[in-house]
């Protein structure tokens, strides 16, 4: 490493070598001196990323828009529940290079919720399921209606292989909506000799 002196506002350096009449301070005088050879830490000056800049990335990322599935497919059936489930993956792991770091993030769909598109919002913790396992259903008027699905998500993050280390805050994406009409079902009477 070398250093050079400058000249003070007294016209001197601060260890009174040299004496410049009339020059401004900051000014370099001599030459530069080896004053020796040491290592320098910069991990202070390059720290990991924190949980907050992780956040932002994770913000970023772009995580599955699960489509919103009903049954029946097609029109619904006044007095029938609508069945509703997504389609798509649940999680999903990222491999990010921040800043020279390798950060890995798994993204998990922390909870789902149905915009039914008669007013009412049905919030879960599972995906749904079609029939016969269905967990997610809902009961109509007659009407067309579109109905679409909001996924929270939440993730853990790592970096450089270190402890797994939850990303402090959730996303969302909003899946495709799917619109459908519930009718009314009429009994008709007929002549089982006709």
């Amino acid at each position: 490493m070398q250093q050079r002196r400058l000249m003070l506002s007294t016209g001197t350096t601060i260890d009174g070598v040299y004496a410049v009449a009339g020059s401004p301070a900051g000014t370099a005088v001599g030459i530069w001196e080896v004053f020796g050879r040491t290592c320098v830490d910069i991990t202070d000056l390059n720290p990991p990323p924190s949980p907050d800049e992780v956040f932002r990335y994770f913000q970023t990322l772009p995580l599955p828009t699960l489509a919103t599935r009903q049954q029946p497919p097609g029109n619904a059936l006044v007095g029938l529940p609508v069945v509703f489930y997504a389609d798509g993956p649940t999680g999903q792991d990222f491999t990010l290079d921040i800043r020279g770091f390798t950060v890995e993030i798994t993204a998990t769909a922390e909870s789902f919720t149905w915009h039914t598109g008669d007013g009412t919002d049905l919030t879960t913790t599972d995906p749904g399921a079609p029939y016969p396992h269905q967990t997610i259903t809902h009961d109509y008027a007659a009407g067309t209606y579109t109905a679409s699905l909001t996924t929270t998500w939440s993730g853990t993050f790592r970096v450089d292989g270190s402890a797994d280390v939850a990303v402090p805050g959730t996303t969302t994406t909003e899946g495709a909506p799917v619109t459908f009409a519930v009718v009314e079902a009429r009994a008709v009477l007929t002549d089982p000799y006709d």
